[in-house]
């Protein structure tokens, strides 16, 4: 099996590279990549970084460049990293494209930070992959969520089914 795996943004890509004069967090290179590099994986996986944005910042016309980008791919297997404020809406986006298992995941916190759950996330979504059929599916906060029924608690912040 071989997983594409798409960076968009989010807080799970986000670094601080300041070091005077400033305070501002800016998306970095894939954190999947550091997470994987200490993984023992058992599959073959490619990192592609389309977007690095915030996922508040994330358009329509992104949406569909993401879409096209899968559509063309050959892959069938793909995580998606990606904001969490606006996942729900990207995959709902992503999930009429058929032939392909599509997981969109996130973090609460930095990948970068120690207390991150970026590594559980990416760990949930790469094992809903390896189980689920074709669609799409939010993997957050060690829970698989099918795209059509699926939001973010604004209250909680947690992913629940609607």
């Amino acid at each position: 099996m071989k997983i594409l795996i798409i960076q968009t943004g989010g807080t799970i890509d986000k670094d601080y590279p300041k070091t005077n004069k400033g305070y501002a967090f800016e998306i970095d290179e894939p954190a999947v990549k550091r997470v994987l590099e200490n993984a023992f994986t058992g599959f073959e996986y490619e990192v592609v970084s389309l977007l690095k944005k915030d996922s508040l910042e994330i358009t329509d016309e992104d949406r569909f460049y993401l879409k096209n980008y899968i559509q063309d791919s050959g892959a069938n297997r793909i995580l998606i990293t990606h904001g969490s404020d606006t996942m729900p809406e990207t995959a709902r986006f992503l999930n009429n494209i058929s032939g392909k298992t599509i997981v969109l995941t996130g973090a609460y916190r930095p990948e970068r930070f120690s207390n991150s759950d970026a590594a559980f996330n990416i760990g949930v979504a790469i094992g809903a992959l390896n189980t689920m059929e074709e669609g799409t599916f939010i993997a957050m906060n060690g829970l698989v969520f099918p795209a059509n029924r699926v939001g973010k608690n604004a209250n909680t912040g947690m992913f629940e089914n609607l």
